[in-house]
């Protein structure tokens, strides 16, 4: 899944194919690397203090030298394309650089930029996926309903067009109700301009205040039997859970990426479901690791095969 949508993104959102059906690339591993790094930092504000921790450090520097330099790379190229008068895709890069000005400040913008989509763009929406293909092999029913739908929508076209996307109203309750339970970016934090009082604690203003969507979206409170997967949850006829389920966050600030990343989600499901039958390994976990982002902690292991009743 992490080499499907490191290629997708790649594509999509910088114009550079990457070729990796071909060769092997040190992304997805220099992306790990990063947000391990992240997450250790926070969690411990003497991580990098600690000498048994350099030569992880150093791991994780080696990492990020890598995207950046790969985006100096390609915003440089792009950037002359431009220059040149040539025609270049109206993608993320794109937009990325004519958001920036000049100078050296600039220059670290619009690689901080890159660096932030080429991760969240790829690392998320794979941990997502791998998620909905565990819980639909673990619940058969919803399986055959949400793939008699995909055959009902998209038969055997090659190509799924954004008309199609929008019929696939039950996947989007599937793919929905995967967020509910794993969110993979498994919260966000605000800081608060002013002194706010919240079911009557009061907060000083300067405060940073951690939500956890993972916490809200297991809750009984909000969600009945939250540790079931019900994808009927999201029927468009059912209340909407506001304030209790924001995968992508909420209001201004929240995530630029959303509508690409649940379009992407929703056509690389569909060709899944469309074109092979899977069924899980037995003896697996299950267990959720946290690495910046949940993913499923030894992955998902399934039997895949090409579907009998497709020709």
């Amino acid at each position: 899944m992490n080499v499907c949508c490191l290629l997708d993104n790649s594509q999509v959102a910088f114009g550079v194919d990457l070729d990796l059906l071909k060769t092997s690339t040190p992304f997805p591993k220099a992306i790990e690397t990063c947000l391990k790094g992240m997450v250790y930092s926070i969690e411990d504000i003497f991580f990098q203090f600690n000498p048994k921790n350099r030569p992880f450090i150093k791991e994780v520097r080696e990492a990020c030298r890598l995207l950046r330099t790969t985006g100096a790379q390609w915003i440089h190229e792009r950037k002359t394309a431009m220059e040149n008068g040539d025609d270049v895709p109206k993608d993320i890069l794109t937009q990325i650089i004519k958001s920036a000005g000049q100078g050296y400040q600039d220059e670290e913008f619009m690689l901080d930029n890159f660096v932030t989509f080429f991760i969240a763009g790829q690392e998320t929406t794979a941990n997502q996926l791998a998620f909905c293909i565990m819980e639909l092999a673990r619940h058969p029913t919803i399986l055959e309903k949400v793939r008699q739908e995909v055959d009902d929508v998209i038969g055997l076209k090659l190509d799924i067009s954004y008309d199609d996307l929008g019929q696939l109203i039950y996947l989007s309750q599937v793919l929905k109700e995967t967020l509910r339970i794993y969110p993979t970016a498994p919260g966000t934090s605000r800081e608060l301009p002013e002194d706010m009082v919240i079911s009557g604690i009061h907060i000083p203003g300067g405060c940073i205040c951690i939500f956890s969507s993972y916490a809200t979206g297991r809750m009984e409170k909000f969600f009945k039997d939250p540790l079931t997967f019900d994808p009927d949850r999201f029927h468009p006829d059912a209340p909407k859970p506001y304030y209790c389920y924001y995968p992508f966050s909420l209001g201004p600030r929240s995530c630029l990426g959303q509508n690409f990343a649940q379009m992407e989600a929703k056509v690389v499901m569909a060709k899944l479901l469309q074109r092979f039958d899977f069924t899980l390994v037995p003896g697996q976990t299950f267990d959720i690791l946290d690495t910046g982002t949940l993913r499923p902690k030894s992955g998902v292991v399934c039997t895949v095969s090409h579907r009998n009743d497709k020709k």
